[in-house]
């Protein structure tokens, strides 16, 4: 992690370093997971002593927003996948309706993300994306499903992030979490259908297109777009695995 803490300029006392990492977690610079530099060198990015950042590290930790692991190291808590406890997950992925709800609202909510990112980005959040993007072409070149589906994923917390919207980057990171840990879409059913991957591409590079051009009508767009894709994508590969299944079925049957 580069230093991304700052040194604290006047009261130099626990509750300044409190509400620098408050920040830098709200704003998403700092993400679950995240490993804080170590004691001594913290201290001296803060310029603080080390008895102040013990007890800041230490009401953090208390609150939830940093914990300690076993064998050394303090990190970001999970604070975003507690969005969604996981017996409210378990009903998205067993009830239906929760799986086009997700699709529906997702479709409106990136469509505003990706209008804010094209007004808002600025030349260090384009030059992210297009390294994302950059990734995702290699992927896609690569014939890597798996990789491109992890970087969908990346792009589009990234456009989240351009937008700087606090709520609506909190809101997507919870989107996208029950996303990563399969709960709504099995991501890999779309990516396996003929032609869906150079689709896909297309569309990012659509909304990215939009973006770095500063033209939110067309990322809106092109973000709303996405989503009624990957909509009907699904549709159509549960319709597939549904005949696949069925014709296995018979086959199995009559042998």
């Amino acid at each position: 992690m580069g230093e991304v803490f700052s040194r604290i300029e006047h009261s130099r006392t626990a509750d300044e370093v409190v509400q620098q990492i408050e920040a830098l977690i709200l704003e998403g610079v700092l993400r679950g997971g995240d490993r804080l530099p170590g004691e001594r060198e913290l201290a001296r990015q803060f310029d603080v002593s080390r008895p102040i950042l013990r007890d800041a590290l230490k009401a953090l930790d208390t609150r939830g927003l940093l914990t300690a692991r076993h064998g050394g190291g303090t990190y970001v808590a999970d604070v975003i996948g507690q969005v969604f406890a996981r017996p409210v997950a378990e009903l998205f992925s067993t009830h239906r309706k929760a799986a086009a709800d997700y699709l529906e609202y997702r479709r409106e909510i990136e469509g505003v993300a990706a209008e804010f990112a094209a007004r808002r980005a600025t030349p260090d959040d384009l030059a992210l994306l297009e390294r994302i993007v950059q990734r995702m072409r290699e992927a896609h070149s690569g014939g890597d499903a798996a990789a491109e589906a992890a970087i969908d994923v990346e792009f589009h917390q990234a456009i989240g992030e351009c937008a700087h919207n606090i709520m609506l980057l909190h809101t997507l990171r919870s989107c996208y979490r029950l996303l990563s840990d399969g709960v709504l879409q099995n991501r890999a059913l779309v990516y396996n259908l003929p032609d869906a991957r150079a689709a896909l591409l297309d569309q990012h590079l659509a909304i990215y297109n939009a973006v770095r051009a500063g033209d939110p009508a067309a990322a809106r767009r092109a973000a709303m777009d996405h989503i009624t894709y990957v909509e009907q994508a699904m549709a159509e590969a549960e319709r597939t695995g549904n005949w696949q299944r069925v014709a296995r079925l018979r086959l199995n049957q009559r042998s």
